[in-house]
């Protein structure tokens, strides 16, 4: 079953954390936030936060919650996932009067966001469209293993067996990314890390769009040498298992 907490951090900072990329890729996401300079600080009631800023076509997260335009406080975890799917209309605490943001570009952000996420079934995909979609998955997923080895129960399990150190993650031709191990607590870093302990590598960006949405098997891909796997194999093994319960809460 899905945990409210959990998933809450999967969508502060996972789902949410894709915005910054997102206006990078996408040009209509660009030119709604063109002419804009305003931040979007969420705060749930035990402490955790983000902050997101919109600048001149750019976006920016910062996992806490600092001085910002616009605050939206959440009581419950269930209410922040609420706003997150559409069921719950948040209050702002701060930044009333700036309202329109959130009810024009803010949302219509996101729903950029979801149409790549979630793409409609039987909507025709053009290859631009296909790669900003794979290169949002890479960094969603990321952040979202970081995210569950922390804080779901099954997967800081997996978390404990996995020794310090860098397991590197990439696309061959694309980005690199890895995921940080301390003390078995987790950290997902959105870039090419200096060293690291183990590694995993997709061939393309089609087979890892293919592996992302669940359609082939990654073991049959390692077999295939369509996945290259290396360096300490127990760290990727428990990444796999982590993975897994990523894909329940996505799905």
């Amino acid at each position: 079953m899905k945990d409210e907490r959990t998933l809450a951090f999967l969508n502060l900072y996972a789902i949410l954390g894709c915005l910054p990329l997102l206006c990078e890729l996408d040009t209509e996401a660009q030119s709604l936030i063109s002419d804009k300079n305003i931040s979007l600080g969420l705060a749930i009631k035990d402490g955790r936060a983000a902050t997101l800023r919109f600048s001149h076509g750019k976006c920016s997260i910062e996992q806490q919650l600092t001085d910002c335009d616009i605050k939206l406080p959440f009581s419950t975890y269930a209410k922040f996932n609420g706003m997150i799917n559409g069921t719950v209309t948040p209050i702002p605490s701060k930044g009333f009067t700036k309202i329109s943001f959130l009810t024009k570009q803010f949302t219509q952000l996101t729903d950029i966001l979801s149409a790549y996420l979630q793409p409609e079934e039987g909507k025709p995909q053009n290859a631009d469209f296909l790669r900003t979609r794979t290169l949002l998955m890479f960094h969603l997923i990321t952040e979202a293993i970081a995210q569950l080895g922390n804080e779901d129960a099954i997967s800081r399990s997996s978390a404990s067996y996995i020794t310090d150190g860098a397991i590197k993650l990439s696309i061959a031709g694309g980005p690199s990314a890895a995921i940080v191990a301390r003390n078995h607590h987790l950290s997902a870093l959105h870039a090419e890390p200096e060293s690291y302990t183990a590694y995993m590598e997709f061939c393309d960006l089609d087979l890892a769009l293919q592996l992302f949405e669940g359609q082939v098997n990654s073991v049959a891909c390692v077999g295939m040498g369509q996945v290259r796997i290396g360096g300490m194999i127990s760290q990727v093994d428990n990444l796999n298992r982590i993975l897994d319960r990523v894909a329940m809460y996505l799905g």
